[in-house]
């Protein structure tokens, strides 16, 4: 629980001397602020804890009036004193609550002087010595915390851009929309049950790391294959938007003595991870924004430049709670592939939105799936851009729920939400893209237009797939659903962590397969040969439980045909071929997406078994 500390001393005699900056930026010094010498005077000894703000100044003030008047000092000074927390609060916040405290005192009064913040002083004190000249106090935070509740208007709108009261509107046509709307604006519970994307999971190696804290994971050999596959599709797909985007690489963890940083963390909400050393505490990100914006700040931008992207699959850190993880899904550290766009105003950022919205909605598509979407809007945005917003919802296609916001809260005025609704009735929001205002002038981010004037560009925020693991998410319930449905569950071959698996009949023909798989492999596909000793039809049901989708059989007729026997798990077939037609199949069938290396040797023999359920 944060306190603001103070140490009362009653001074017959107090003085001290400004001698250099203790802060990369002090408060500014008055004329005349560099000395000051004072008698009979209070001196209030204060250190700002982190997590302190304006609602401990009123008891903070009453403490210090009231040895004051026992004391019968003459005047009050207050100064800044660090010394007595090891818990401080950042630079530009504590000086924020002084100037409070030091505003709340002089409307008292009294005489009141300040010291000036940031710098290093020496002072002379010559204490008065009674019972109450030297006085310990802390004033502390009260501990019932009163989230501030932010009002919102709920509508269904309809692409012919009328509004509708969601507890009227008819959900016959929309029924993914009336479990979105249950969710978000009554608070309906989710359905129970047994999710199947969890077996998924943890039959391609996705599970929890038990060494660590819940909600951390790791990732067997096919996880890791599957990982890399959409890690780098999502670079593929952030170029194809049309627009110059430039990948980065940064940190994950900023100083919250960053005033940016921040001002951010705080928008952002209760769900951080912090960390501290020495006397400063971090943050860790938890998406690309503070690395993409540190770095923007130092670009020299022109308009000429706009609009343009700024792309990284960033390792991401959210204090989920415990009761809300969900393998695959909810997570604590997980992969953001985060796009950045700058634009150079709302105009043109809303018609960029556009190109991404057509891209979102392109990639669930060809995973198999349509979105539901909550958009949420301030006040203002409506108002103002009202022909817009009914544009983005005749593009979905879909009716939209709408959230209504006061205007200045966030840093957005557009926030859009993506959501499947899964296997089990759930919505669970996978994409977004956001339109931000507010952070290129937090962060000092700039362009100069055609006059040579300097302006903030509008920020346009977008996971075009979602989150790495909720993507992979979207694709297991896919299957989840295929399966429900009495067929048989795949994934993409684009994502399958073995796309090929080759199978000798006995192991005199081990040599025919390898040399197959050596072909396949050097066209960039994943392959692998079942060289066990063991039953054609075990090798074969195991090929199948990890939803390998082409399964090659060769004995004595392929060789002697120079053919290669082919079952295809999508669509059950078996076909015979020759291996120049079947690499061509699979070159038209993962056009377009990544080539990922291979993350277990080609020998099956030689593998170790796998620890996660197959």
């Amino acid at each position: 629980m944060s306190t603001l500390r103070m140490l009362l001393v009653h001074a017959r005699r107090f003085s001290y001397s400004v001698v250099k900056p203790a802060v990369e930026e002090p408060e500014p010094l008055e004329d005349g602020g560099k000395t000051l010498m004072l008698e009979n005077v209070l001196v209030v000894f204060a250190s700002i804890e982190r997590g302190d703000d304006e609602s401990i100044i009123s008891s903070a003030v009453n403490e210090v009036i009231n040895v004051f008047n026992q004391v019968k000092a003459s005047s009050i000074l207050l100064y800044p004193y660090a010394h007595l927390s090891p818990d401080l609060a950042p630079p530009f916040e504590a000086v924020k609550i002084l100037n409070v405290f030091y505003t709340a005192l002089k409307n008292t009064g009294l005489q009141v002087y300040k010291a000036p913040f940031g710098w290093y002083k020496s002072f002379t004190l010559e204490c008065y010595g009674h019972p109450l000249s030297e006085l310990s106090k802390t004033i502390k935070k009260s501990e019932t915390v009163v989230k501030r509740m932010i009002e919102k208007k709920f509508y269904i709108m309809t692409p012919d851009g009328s509004l509708h009261d969601p507890s009227s509107f008819d959900y016959t046509n929309y029924p993914e929309l009336k479990i979105l709307v249950d969710k978000e604006v009554f608070g309906k519970e989710l359905t129970g049950g047994e999710n199947r994307v969890n077996e998924y999971c943890r039959k391609f190696g996705f599970e929890w790391e038990p060494m660590s804290d819940h909600g951390h994971m790791r990732y067997g050999p096919h996880a890791a294959a599957i990982m890399e596959a959409v890690m780098r599709y999502s670079w593929m797909v952030a170029q194809s938007l049309g627009i110059p985007v430039f990948k980065v690489m940064g940190s994950n963890m900023f100083n919250l003595k960053e005033k940016p940083v921040y001002e951010h963390a705080v928008l952002f909400g209760d769900r951080l991870y912090e960390v501290q050393l020495d006397e400063d505490r971090f943050v860790l990100r938890y998406a690309a924004c503070h690395q993409q914006f540190a770095m923007l700040r130092d670009w020299v931008i022109s308009y000429k430049d706009l609009p343009f992207g700024v792309f990284e699959v960033a390792d991401s850190y959210r204090l989920e709670q415990r009761g809300e993880l969900a393998l695959c899904f909810r997570l604590r550290k997980f992969y953001m592939p985060d796009l950045h766009i700058l634009t150079r105003n709302i105009g043109e950022a809303i018609d960029v939105s556009m190109r991404v919205q057509a891209k979102i909605h392109e990639e669930a598509e060809k995973a198999g799936r349509s979105y539901v979407a909550l958009y949420n809007i301030t006040d203002e945005f409506l108002e103002k851009y009202r022909d817009k917003l009914v544009e983005f919802v005749k593009r979905e296609k879909y009716p939209v729920l709408l959230a209504v916001i006061p205007s200045g809260i966030y840093y957005w005025v557009l926030n859009v939400e993506y959501h499947i609704i899964d296997n089990l009735k759930r919505p669970r929001e996978i994409a977004t893209f956001q339109i931000d205002v507010g952070n290129g002038r937090r962060f000092n981010i700039a362009y100069v237009d055609e006059k040579g004037e300097k302006h903030h560009p509008v920020i346009i925020h977008t996971a075009l797939l979602g989150g790495v693991e909720r993507y992979i998410y979207m694709v297991l319930d896919t299957g989840a659903l295929i399966e429900a449905s009495g067929q048989t569950p795949y994934i993409p071959t684009w994502m399958s962590p073995v796309q090929v698996r080759i199978i000798p009949v006995s192991k005199e023909y081990n040599e025919y397969a390898f040399k197959i798989a050596g072909e396949i492999l050097s066209h960039g596909f994943r392959v692998d040969v079942d060289d066990r000793d063991e039953t054609l039809g075990k090798k074969i049901r195991d090929a199948g439980k990890e939803w390998i989708p082409y399964i090659i059989v060769v004995g004595e007729r392929e060789v002697n045909t120079g053919t290669i026997n082919v079952r295809v798990r999508r669509s059950n077939d078996q076909r015979v071929m020759k291996l120049e037609e079947f690499i061509k199949l699979l070159e038209e069938e993962v056009k377009g997406y990544p080539r990922v290396e291979m993350t277990l040797p080609v020998s099956v023999a030689s593998r170790p078994l796998f620890s996660y359920k197959q």
